[in-house]
């Protein structure tokens, strides 16, 4: 389905010029080169925590009381350095150990709008306000994806997640690597190390696919949709520029750093502090490829939760500045 599709929409751009083409194939290429690091970044931490075992034991600290749980992990993905795409290999290795839904939804909603960085950049551009404002956001739509998960669960919904099932590693007659203590000089048995490299390969190839296409649909409508025009339009839509907003920035790709000087130049002319604020969560949390990276890891009850917390919460976090600021 991969390769047809990026067949399909090869086919689709090559239509309108070789010249519109090349910059979009360059433009997707970016993308990857720019993300890259990041993303073998977090596959080696998932492919470790793999090998290891460590998976077990986070999956031990997350399976005791959900509230708490569903707390610390919104409170943690808003103070952590992955981004969207970038923590996809930790929470499907997460999910894979039995980590429960309820605080792996916390940490995914959470984590794609702020992280630490963009705090300190949010911070000096466009105010303290709307810095806290997006980190108390960040928390809020990961209680929110949570607490859903719990009531949903509870009625006997939301019982099978993965779309793939993994399996642990193992070797002829030996246990699975994921023990009852980690071995954290996993290098030293064969088993862990055949781990660790299947993990790689595994988590490394899905991102690599659907991030590609991902990435290419992305340069398609920053090439193909004018976002600053459709942002401006929503400046002058008064009391209905913060749920706009939320409904421009939930399809759209919005780096959260390159969004920023955007936000301020719309802000300058008027648009809304609320709608802002919708406009960056929604953007963030929504951005094409974090949805398609979602999609391909979880069924499509999970993946409908996902995408409606995240833009009823921009919308509501939009909504609630607007009253507050």
């Amino acid at each position: 389905m991969v390769w047809a599709f990026l067949i399909l929409t090869a086919v689709t751009v090559l239509a309108v010029g070789w010249d519109e083409t090349s910059g979009l194939l360059g433009a997707t290429w970016n993308s990857v080169v720019e993300t890259g690091p990041f993303i073998l970044l977090s596959v080696v931490i998932a492919a470790t925590v793999k090998a290891t075992g460590a998976d077990r034991l986070i999956a031990v600290a997350l399976s005791g009381r959900q509230t708490v749980a569903v707390f610390s992990a919104a409170a943690f993905g808003a103070l952590s350095p992955f981004c969207s795409c970038g923590v996809v290999p930790l929470i499907a290795a997460l999910l894979a150990a039995g980590v429960p839904l309820a605080p792996v939804m916390a940490f995914w909603l959470a984590s794609p709008i702020i992280d630490p960085e963009m705090l300190v950049l949010t911070w000096g551009v466009l105010g303290p306000e709307i810095a806290i404002a997006k980190t108390l956001s960040a928390i809020g739509i990961g209680l929110v994806g949570g607490a859903a998960v719990i009531a949903l669960q509870k009625g006997g919904h939301l019982q099978d997640v993965l779309r793939f099932e993994k399996k642990p590693a193992t070797s002829c007659g030996s246990s699975p690597v994921t023990g009852e203590k980690p071995v954290w000089r996993f290098w030293r048995e064969a088993p862990r190390r055949t781990a660790f490299v299947t993990e790689i390969g595994t988590m490394g190839w899905f991102l690599l696919k659907w991030l590609s296409i991902a990435f290419l649909l992305e340069a398609m409508m920053v090439a193909w949709v004018p976002m600053e025009n459709l942002a401006g339009w929503v400046t002058g839509l008064g009391v209905w520029s913060v749920p706009a907003a939320a409904a421009v920035g939930v399809p759209a790709y919005l780096n959260g750093y390159a969004a920023i000087p955007l936000v301020r130049g719309l802000m300058e002319v008027g648009l809304q502090p609320g709608a802002a604020l919708a406009f960056m969560v929604a953007g963030g949390v929504t951005c094409i490829p974090a949805v398609v990276a979602v999609r391909a890891l979880v069924k499509t009850p999970t993946f409908l939760l996902y995408l409606g917390v995240a833009a009823a919460g921009s919308v509501a976090s939009g909504l609630l500045y607007s009253l507050i600021a």
